[in-house]
């Protein structure tokens, strides 16, 4: 398992191995798929798509490592709603099983106004926060989450993530069209936010893994792949 301050072979090697798990999950999938930015991207991460127990089991045991090996600190973990909420309780669970148990809280949509009310459920909200999700695309998430701790009193610490997309974040206009912004939303939470970020793999990674599969059918997507970032890359 890796632990600690991991090398760089060993983060490239879990990275690999990750994004492996997900081609062989149906998770990662190559085509033609519009984004939020209004993008036509060559390949589409749908985290939704870790939809029984085994796969997400296997995919909490990657942020897990990723986390124990980024080193970074934090004292609980929120997962946002909807998809945040089951990736950090599974986390929480993996990381427990691994000797850190730390406790575990997530938002509802909409508040409760009845039985014990509010949005938050689970623990309370103190400390550094880890926020646990699947990608940040524009960061909206992000800023929502962040928002609901500060608000509790509680610091806003990391965020954990399986994919970061390296590509260029976007910023609504006030006419209400889409610019494309230099910096991604990761690199926004990290030099705006102050936040660590920490991920299992990146799209570097995945145009490594494209690399080696030449002999294959995945490798006939590696120059589209390529192509996006060169054109959508930070």
């Amino acid at each position: 398992m890796v632990t600690g301050q991991a090398s760089s072979a060993e983060m490239q090697a879990l990275a690999q191995e990750f994004v492996q798990f997900a081609v062989d999950s149906g998770v990662l999938r190559f085509g033609q798929f519009k984004t939020k930015a209004g993008r036509m991207s060559p390949y589409f991460f749908n985290a939704g798509l870790f939809d029984d127990g085994a796969k997400l089991s296997r995919l909490a045991q990657f942020y897990a490592k990723a986390l124990l090996a980024s080193g970074i600190e934090f004292d609980m973990i929120f997962g946002p709603a909807y998809k945040g909420i089951p990736l950090g309780a599974a986390v929480a669970i993996e990381l427990a099983r691994l000797g850190k148990n730390v406790p575990f809280a997530y938002n509802r949509k909409e508040a409760k106004d009845h039985g014990e009310g509010g949005s938050l459920v689970g623990a309370p909200l103190k400390g550094r926060v880890l926020i646990v999700d699947d990608v940040m695309s524009a960061g909206t998430a992000a800023r929502e989450s962040i928002a609901l701790i500060k608000a509790a009193g509680a610091t806003p610490h990391a965020i954990a993530i399986a994919l970061d997309r390296q590509e260029m974040a976007t910023e609504k206009q006030d006419d209400g069209s889409v610019k494309d912004v230099s910096h991604s939303a990761v690199q926004y939470v990290q030099g705006s936010l102050g936040m660590a970020v920490c991920c299992i793999a990146q799209l570097s990674d995945l145009l490594a893994y494209l690399s080696t599969q030449s002999g294959n059918e995945l490798g006939q997507h590696l120059p589209r792949v390529q192509a996006y970032r060169d054109r959508y890359g930070v």
